[in-house]
Parts: C-alpha cells; structure tokens; sequence
C-alpha cells in the first residue's frame, strides 16, 4: 500500500531537540528520531482510545518489526519539530505506520519513517489479528459511545 494512503487520521505531535538528542555531529542522534517515533505512535494509540493499560486489558500489544527511516536534513539543538503519523495500512497482525518529521518555523521535512508493527498475544507473544474495536479506533470509528 503506497505511504500515502492515510487509514487513520493524521495525529500530530511537536517536540523540541533537546541536550540528550544531540550526539557527537551535533545534530540529533538517529537514536533520538526513533525514539520520537515510537513516542508519536503511543501517543497516536493513547488519543484513540488505546493506552498501555488498554492493550494490558484486552491481552495484546504491537511490537515493532521493521523501521525504515530516511534522514533528509539534520535537526539541531533547539529546533521545534512536529511530528506527522498514520496508519497507512492495518491487516491481519500487522499495522504500517508512517511518520513524517518536520521543522516548526519552516516546515522542512527532516525525516520520514515507515514502521511495520505487529500484533501479539500478551500471553503468548505470537502474531494475533488485530481486534476489531482497535482497528475500529484506528480509523476514526466510536466505539461503545452510543454507535451502532
């Protein structure tokens, strides 16, 4: 499915490169931009209606299978970043996710990154389809608010 497809609707979240991101280039360390895009995605999850108490009550987690990012231009100390993430394809056990990273004050893109989750039991750590009230909440579908 190209990266462009959008399942989910976009979630946004703005950081601010700190000391800690910095490495010896003084630049953000790649190590910092995957830690932001896992943070997006937990916070994407978290604003849908799935927290970690959530995935812990209902037996299943995503786990990470692949990261694909691509570094564009480098982000420095101080800089004000927003972070742009979706669910570009959800099916059976698996979920892509897309994220873009991008410079507040003149929208560059800094990175882009394309991340395979999987599905897993809690119990058993083996792949699992994903639960309909979690791809329900994915794509901007209420649950149990009334919908029928």
């Amino acid at each position: 499915m190209p990266a462009n497809v959008h399942l989910s609707p976009e979630f946004r979240m703005e950081i601010v490169a700190d000391a800690a991101d910095i490495d010896e280039l003084q630049h953000v360390s790649n190590i910092a931009y995957v830690r932001w895009i896992q943070d997006a995605a937990a916070a994407h999850s978290a604003a849908v209606g799935f927290a970690w108490p959530d995935y812990q009550r209902i037996g299943g987690m995503f786990v990470v299978r692949k990261h694909e990012i691509e570094y564009l231009v480098p982000a420095l100390l101080g800089d004000r970043i927003e972070l742009v993430t979706w669910v570009s394809e959800l099916r059976g056990a698996t979920s892509r996710r897309q994220t873009r990273v991008v410079r507040k004050h003149d929208q560059v893109e800094l990175a882009r990154a394309s991340t395979l989750w999987a599905y897993v039991a809690a119990d058993t750590g083996r792949p699992s389809r994903v639960p309909k009230e979690v791809q329900l909440a994915f794509l901007g579908v209420a649950v149990g608010r009334g919908a029928s």
